[in-house]
Formats: structure tokens, sequence, C-alpha cells
């Protein structure tokens, strides 16, 4: 007998134009919909219209408190996550509006699942009692680190019961990556995807500069031994100027992707690097999920987290980055590419059952 559907809201980052959030909602909505396929599903988004056209999702104003209200009480069940939404690095307003959004759930007697959650860092001791205090009621939490597990520990976050899983981008494959549509973005920018071509992921960080003229002698390096350079910008269009900023450091040429184009896209152009030195989190999961080694610039724990998981290596922290530790890290790799390449596919073969923990998590827990 066939199911009724249940509706699922599903709380985020998304329709900001950043990659990295909306590789997690496809990879959210991909995994749900593998697994049943009669759901209703209402993302909360800065650009509904957007959203619910590119997944074929419902979609309303994440600002809209009416509309926001109305599709938690047409739900069964509030997804919050994926992502590091319960942080406040960039401010306390994340926080106050993610856990505002699992607040209205609870008082309207919804189940609440986090979902593959990077939690923290909290530092404001404000903002960690509105965690213990909101995170204690929902139903199930599921965390894609242990740093997470701890961080929620240490603020006493222990009523629900607590999963480790993946970051949901590892529960895709190569094949869900539009690879074709990527090699025609490419060639359109003079990149050849047949010849070595480096992916760069860079971010503006806390008005930090100095890590641009280091990134530019690492991209020359490889532009000199016949590697072509693509900055691939995962947060659009933020990521423009200091992907340019990088460029005009350099003395070889390089392209910079300046095209809004659809997530599955840009995971594809990712997949046709052979190298991704990357500051973006997501630039460098997708890179993983398609096979590719990976060099991080780490500018936040959970990127040195990622790094350890996937066994790859960091040439060092954004604040500190020399051009000879650069070098050096990009060397070794190139030098092991191989090695690399099925260290890389080894590990992510092992977190793929992981990051869909959490969507099993979520239809055993719409079913109860």
């Amino acid at each position: 007998m066939k199911r009724p559907a249940k509706a699922v809201v599903i709380s985020g980052y998304y329709g900001f134009g950043n990659a990295g959030d909306e590789a997690v909602l496809f990879s959210i909505i991909q995994t749900l919909r593998s697994l049943r396929q009669n759901l209703r599903l209402i993302v909360l988004s800065q650009d509904p219209a957007k959203t619910a056209k590119a997944y074929g999702v419902e979609a309303v104003n994440r600002w809209n408190v009416f509309t926001v209200l109305k599709a938690l009480r047409q739900a069964d069940l509030l997804i919050s996550g994926g992502g590091s939404l319960l942080q406040d690095v960039t401010g306390p307003r994340s926080i106050l509006y993610y856990l505002g959004i699992v607040w209205a759930a609870k008082l309207l007697r919804r189940r609440v699942i986090f979902y593959s959650q990077g939690i923290g860092p909290v530092n404001g001791v404000a903002g960690r009692r509105l965690v213990k205090k909101i995170a204690n009621r929902v139903d199930v939490i599921t965390v894609r680190d242990d740093r997470s597990r701890k961080e929620l520990l240490d603020m006493e976050v222990t009523q629900p019961p607590l999963y480790l899983t993946a970051d949901p981008v590892l529960g895709l494959s190569r094949q869900d990556l539009n690879l074709n549509a990527a090699k025609e973005l490419l060639l359109r920018n003079g990149i050849d995807p047949f010849r070595p071509v480096l992916g760069v992921s860079v971010r503006e960080w806390r008005g930090l500069t100095g890590y641009y003229q280091v990134l530019a002698k690492g991209c020359d390096h490889l532009a000199r031994h016949g590697w072509q350079v693509v900055f691939i910008p995962m947060h659009f269009p933020s990521d423009i100027a200091p992907s340019r900023e990088v460029a005009r450091w350099m003395k070889e040429s390089s392209v910079i992707l300046r095209e809004n184009s659809p997530v599955t896209t840009v995971m594809g152009v990712i997949g046709h690097t052979s190298l991704m030195l990357g500051m973006r989190l997501h630039a460098l999961i997708v890179a993983a999920v398609a096979g590719v080694p990976v060099v991080g610039i780490s500018y936040d724990p959970k990127v040195t987290s990622f790094l350890k998981l996937v066994e790859q290596p960091a040439a060092g922290k954004v604040e500190t980055l020399t051009e000879a530790e650069l070098i050096q890290t990009l060397d070794q790799v190139i030098l092991n590419i191989t090695k690399q390449q099925e260290k890389v596919e080894e590990r992510v073969a092992e977190l793929r059952q992981d990051a869909r923990k959490a969507a099993h998590l979520t239809l055993e827990l719409l079913d109860k």
C-alpha cells in the first residue's frame, strides 16, 4: 500500500549563491528521494523561486515569519542542516536565526532532526546557553565530525540521541556531478580538461591579504610545470574578488570562472580538476567525492577536521601560510598523486554510508 506523502521542511543557508551550501541541500534532497520518492519537501530559502526551480521542491522566503510558520504547521518534521549553522564566528545572528526556527517547530510540536551539522565554534556565553537550551529539546542530532560531537557535549547537550555521521555531500558520487556541462564551461574559458588542471578555491578572511601573494606563488609554481590554473568561486559573487587578487599577483596566466552556474555544474568543474587547492570546505569535499586529491588551507577547524578525515594534507593556516610550506606540500602531493587519489577514494567510500545515515534516521523519525 502506498504511503501518504509526508511534509519535511529543510532549514539552512540556502538561496545565497554559496555552492557549498547548495551542494549540501542537493545531497540531502538526492539522498532522501533515493530512499523515498513521495516526500513533500519545503525549503526555507533566500531565493525561493530559484531554489524551487533548481531542485524541484517547494520553497518559501526564509525571512517571512508568516510563510515560515505556515510551512512548519504543514510539516511532519523539520530538518535543520547541514552546514555550519550553529556557530558565532561570523556573528551571533546565525545561532539566533537557526535556533529560532527550531524553537518555532518545537512550539508547534513538530519533530526536529539536526542533519549532519558542523557545530561551532560557539565562543559566546549567551550562544552556548541558547544551544544547550534548545538543542536539548530536539528529537535526534546527527553531526558531521567528532569535533562537533565534542562541542555539543561541552555545551551539555545530552538529551537527544546523538549520532556521528559525515557531511551530506559525501553521500554523493561522481555520477551526481554534471561533468558534461562543466566540460563545456571549461572549454568556453580556454581550459583543456584533458591536461592537468589545478582548481583553486579562495575566500576573503578577516581582512587578511598576505595569503593572496603566497597562493599566487604556489599557483605560478605549478603553472610553470604545465598546469592550468582555474579559480572556482564557491560563493558567487563574493569569491570573485579574492580570486582576482590572487590572479593579480601571479606571473603566469590563469582563469577565473565568472559564470553563476548551477551547483551540479560547479561540482562538475571540480570533478575535472587534477588537484584541488582550497580554502572553502565544500570545494575540498566535492573534490574528494570526485576522487580528486586536495591540499587545504585551513581558516577554520572544520577544514582541518575534514582533511584529517580523508587523510589529505593542509599546507598551513591562512594566518601563517608561507610560500615554502605551500610549494613543498604541492610538490609532495604531485609526486605521489596516484597514491593520494587512491587514498581519497578509499576514505570517501568508507564515509559514504556514514553520510547517508542521517537520511535513514530522518525517515525513521518521520515514521514514528
